[in-house]
């Protein structure tokens, strides 16, 4: 079957995922478009990493439906997911600490679903210098940020369609912060679609087109950076800023 590359690249609706009995998604449905910037934000602990993990299968929801490029892929398991052309930068990283610098770049490479090798070994040393110099470093070796480029780094080497970012950003120094925020701006630049999870409003505001707000499994606001920088109530009662 010719695979579909208009309409969203991901679309989901109704979605209700579990942890045992817990119940933590209430229904959520979005989507996300072809060079879109989506950010997701909320406090902790109100559902926003289980969406993600809902979206790549990682946590399959009980009801509701994850479709990429219009093809039905709820319960489908998370390779079958990536390889649409989606790429997941996961809080916790999940770099090879026994596999040098190279060996995790390398491993991960492969062209976009469409054939694209827009990002290759080369090009990621050139955006992330500092990555260059560790090339022979084991992963368990490298600095918190510095894993943290090279889990960008790794993801990128699949040309993916969209890039999802997990707190990206978070517990890095400031410099590395910004080295982050700089590389995501480049990634937009270069027609990659991306769904970022950060706590860094005035980023997001600049960076993303649009945004959405979750507390207690539910989505609660939806909208522009305009609208969001305009209402500061909305920032107070669901993002504690």
């Amino acid at each position: 079957m010719a695979r579909q590359t208009e309409g969203p690249i991901i679309e989901a609706q109704e979605l209700h995922t579990y942890y045992g009995d817990s119940h933590i998604l209430h229904g959520i449905s979005l989507s996300i478009a072809p060079g879109e910037i989506l950010s997701l934000m909320g406090r902790n602990g109100m559902g926003k990493t289980t969406l993600l993990r809902s979206l790549l299968g990682l946590t399959p929801p009980r009801r509701g439906t994850v479709r990429v490029y219009g093809q039905d892929m709820t319960g489908a398991t998370p390779y079958k997911i990536v390889r649409q052309g989606i790429a997941f930068v996961p809080e916790d990283r999940g770099i090879f600490p026994n596999l040098s610098v190279r060996e995790n770049l390398v491993m991960a490479s492969r062209p976009g679903p469409d054939g694209r090798k827009d990002w290759d070994l080369a090009r990621v040393l050139e955006t992330f210098p500092r990555l260059a110099q560790r090339m022979n470093n084991m992963g368990n070796h490298l600095s918190g940020g510095e894993q943290q480029m090279l889990t960008v780094g790794r993801a990128l080497m699949t040309n993916p369609d969209l890039l999802i970012l997990d707190e990206a950003t978070e517990g890095l120094a400031p410099l590395i912060r910004k080295e982050i925020w700089s590389v995501i701006r480049q990634i937009k630049q270069s027609g990659i679609a991306a769904v970022i999870v950060d706590k860094d409003l005035k980023a997001l505001l600049e960076l993303a087109d649009r945004h959405l707000i979750i507390s207690k499994g539910q989505i609660v606001y939806e909208g522009s950076s305009e609208d969001l920088a305009a209402n500061p109530e909305i920032h107070t009662k669901y993002l504690g800023v």
